[in-house]
């Protein structure tokens, strides 16, 4: 028999086998367990005389070892007129420290098997490193060395302007960052929360001045956590946590707070980009902060809603109709504040159908608790979620990290699973209602105003949803 025989009788083969499949019932898959509770790895938390916290984490078998410096300290901090000094600082941490050049930090990193992680945020700047077992201390030392004696040298200023300039000239031509710019300025105005990125003018304008300032304000060991998370020698971490943290001056003032005062607007803001394919809405208000007893039965709404892949609103708009590819919802948090929001990329001749099916969905949901059967499923996705999100060394931080920023309470990770499984189809519905109320949502679309205002007319500012 020749290769092609027996290409086509193998072929035959499983068509059969198909067609004998679709005659009969199809087998359901068996029944999950039910969903476990998640524990916490023992872990030590203490705070050194001069206001740093720390928490060490006995965690997994392989002999690495995350090791990262936190400072409650972001672009909320910078001022109105300093946009851009919190993520440009970020980056010239990476510049060197007061002992070694920009060569010799990249070459100590290396020597452990790592590159330094320098992300900055809002509310927040992150340093890490991820190293073998044995170099634990030595990467506390560096760690140190660059959040208390960074070099920020002028002479790299330029060079790490003009980056962060072609950085923010890449983000802002997708659409899906300019409706959110849009979205965020309308619900936060002049609060920190209102300014998605920095304009070309603000970048250009700061100076090296200006970073050492704000540096010597908001890095202080009294905003600052030292998480260490893996296989480590805990005597050997906790004495170079000492002898080098602990010599930390206690400057600068406490964690500054400005909780914002988000607006709840029903407004629809439409920016043209002619010629455009698709349209990009981004829809959403206020809701519910993350250390609110409603959060967690939220996120399990959000989840069902438009948060996950078998949502209602992704099976409406995506695999029912075809109207985009990837929508997606998610609840945001920040420090004291959050929001709901749903986006999607959608084809610009159902830019009005497809909010008219985002509107329905949440209309639908206010108004008719979903089955126990619909919830289970998602319940089981946001438990087994939970547990991959805990399944390294460096997730695992980024939970503790979260929970300590957020100020969500040492038990807020150890219930989360059973909390997530107590929300009934009637709390579903009382969320839907009380929180997600189009009324009150701002809508955002980028798209060909020539070929979408028409459609757009029944979702304008003073008309209900």
């Amino acid at each position: 028999m020749t290769r092609a025989t027996l290409t086509t009788g193998g072929l035959a083969v499983a068509l059969s086998l198909c067609a004998a499949m679709a005659g009969g019932q199809k087998q359901a898959p068996p029944e999950g367990g039910p969903a476990k509770a998640f524990t916490v790895p023992a872990h030590e938390t203490y705070t050194l005389a001069n206001g740093l916290k720390v928490t060490l984490v006995s965690y997994g078998i392989l002999p690495k070892v995350t090791v990262a410096v936190s400072l409650t300290t972001g672009s909320s901090d910078e001022g109105r007129d300093h946009h851009g000094v919190a993520s440009l600082t970020g980056d010239l941490l990476k510049e060197g420290t007061e002992k070694l050049n920009a060569s010799e930090l990249a070459d100590a990193e290396a020597s452990m098997g790592s590159t330094l992680s320098v992300n900055s945020g809002y509310d927040r700047t992150d340093l890490e490193l991820d190293v073998l077992s044995e170099f634990g201390p030595r990467a506390v030392q560096l760690l140190a060395d660059v959040a208390m004696h960074p070099r920020l040298p002028e002479s790299e200023l330029e060079r790490v302007k003009r980056d962060k300039v072609r950085e923010i000239a890449l983000d802002v031509a997708q659409p899906q960052t300019v409706a959110l710019m849009h979205f965020r300025k309308i619900l936060y105005g002049d609060h920190p929360y209102g300014t998605l990125l920095p304009s070309e003018e603000d970048v250009n304008k700061i100076t090296i001045a200006e970073v050492k300032s704000y540096v010597a304000e908001n890095f202080t060991p009294k905003r600052g956590h030292v998480y260490v998370a893996g296989k480590f020698d805990t005597a050997a971490v906790k004495t170079v946590i000492e002898e080098t943290l602990g010599g930390w001056k206690a400057t600068g003032p406490e964690r500054a707070t400005m909780p914002p005062k988000p607006n709840p607007q029903r407004v629809l803001e439409v920016t043209d980009r002619p010629g455009a394919p698709q349209s990009t809405i981004t829809i959403g208000l206020p809701v519910a902060t993350a250390e609110s007893a409603d959060a967690i039965p939220l996120q399990v709404t959000n989840a069902l809603l438009g948060g996950s892949f078998n949502s209602r609103i992704t099976s409406n708009i995506r695999e029912q109709k075809g109207y985009t590819y990837s929508p997606f919802s998610a609840v945001s948090d920040r420090y004291h504040d959050s929001y709901w929001a749903e986006s999607a990329d959608v084809t610009t001749k159902f830019t009005g159908a497809s909010l008219k099916e985002i509107v329905g969905e949440v209309n639908r949901l206010a108004s008719e608790a979903p089955s126990a059967a619909e919830l289970k499923g998602i319940q089981n996705y946001l438990s087994g979620l939970f547990v991959l999100r805990n399944s390294s060394r460096a997730a695992l931080i980024g939970q503790l990290r979260t929970v300590d920023s957020l100020g969500l309470g040492d038990d807020y990770l150890k219930s989360y699973v059973a909390k997530v499984n107590a929300v009934t189809p009637a709390v579903v519905q009382k969320m839907t209602g009380q929180y997600l109320k189009p009324s009150s949502m701002t809508v955002v679309v980028i798209g060909d105003k020539s070929k979408i205002t028409g459609e757009l007319a029944p979702y304008a500012s003073d008309k209900p949803l």
